[in-house]
């Protein structure tokens, strides 16, 4: 919890339906900024699991990274990403490559990786003309909303994610390990318990159980923490989907979710996380030189559609095993 003193050094603007909002009175420096407000900052996230900074005024990728890296320390490089970025070098990043009239729902960053962020970082350069805004949820919210007989069947089997990699849709083999290189690939895949298989036209598909409930790191308590909504294809827009199925198969789509002991995940199932997540949802329309900072795990994340240009950077930092939150 924020102390009073420490509090009042910000100008935090806490409503249910917003992130928390910390208001910046224009600054001319926002490194140096960032800089002496760093702590005070980050205990505005320990305290309501993320936080938008307005006001800062930054403008491009260089300085965004400065102070991505003046926020958390060092960033990670991405890998098994699920679609496609622009690497602008140094952990900072484009936002993922997704059709603007389409939704990405809620879901915590990688969170089907073994190691995976516990902080995200967000920078707008250029605001949409209307929507795309990142919302942001509390997993723990959402777990004590969640029917308990679902809850239970996933904190027993957890869930799986199967992936298709292709050249055409989601990210390539080299997008996803940062090689094409079949034998770093399996490394990679052995290193990191996920199931491969080369299929005979040199595709190839994976398959990775993970856990669908942790235990914050810091906290202790429960978070409903995973992707198993955004990357099932019951989430997708039906034309898509239908096109998917028809184009690649029914399993062969470049993504999907299913129960741990790998029973497909029905559609009522996907439609019950959506509402939660949505019931749960707060958000906050971009403007230019905004700075979101999110705890991964305690809050899930989603980017609604929009129209006109939308320049958001990100950062992850900060990564946590999923082995240590089972054992917490």
């Amino acid at each position: 919890m924020l102390s009073p003193s420490t509090a009042s050094l910000l100008d935090v603007d806490v409503r249910p339906e917003k992130p928390p909002v910390v208001r910046v009175d224009a600054v001319a420096d926002p490194v140096t900024w960032v800089s002496e407000h760093r702590d005070v900052l980050r205990g505005v996230v320990d305290e309501y699991g993320s936080a938008l900074v307005r006001g800062l005024g930054l403008r491009d990728v260089a300085a965004v990274g400065v102070v991505f890296h003046r926020l958390a320390g060092e960033l990670m490089t991405e890998r098994e990403a699920f679609a496609a970025r622009e690497d602008y070098g140094d952990g900072v990043y484009s936002s993922a490559t997704w059709p603007s009239n389409q939704p990405m729902c809620m879901h915590h960053e990688l969170s089907y990786r073994l190691e995976f962020p516990g902080l995200l970082l967000f920078a707008c350069l250029t605001a949409p003309t209307s929507g795309g805004a990142t919302g942001v949820s509390d997993s723990q919210d959402v777990l004590d909303a969640l029917p308990t007989d679902l809850v239970e069947r996933f904190e027993r089997e957890g869930w799986m994610l199967t992936r298709s990699y292709n050249d055409e849709i989601g990210a390539s083999v080299a997008d996803a390990f940062g090689t094409d290189d079949r034998a770093a690939v399996e490394d990679y895949c052995r290193a990191n318990g996920i199931d491969f298989a080369w299929q005979p036209d040199g595709a190839l598909r994976t398959r990775q159980r993970r856990s669908a409930v942790v235990r914050h790191p810091v906290t202790g308590r429960r978070c409903w923490c995973n992707q198993i909504a955004f990357l099932n294809e019951w989430t997708l827009d039906p034309e898509v989907r239908e096109y998917l199925v028809e184009v690649y198969g029914a399993d062969g789509l470049p993504f999907n979710t299913r129960f741990g002991g790998g029973d497909p995940i029905g559609k009522d199932v996907v439609d019950t996380l959506n509402t939660v997540y949505e019931e749960h949802t707060a958000r906050e329309p971009w403007q230019p030189g905004d700075v979101m900072l999110v705890d991964n795990i305690r809050t899930a994340h989603s980017r609604e559609p929009f129209e006109g240009p939308r320049d958001v950077l990100v950062g992850m930092a900060e990564p946590v095993r999923t082995t240590r939150l089972d054992k917490l």
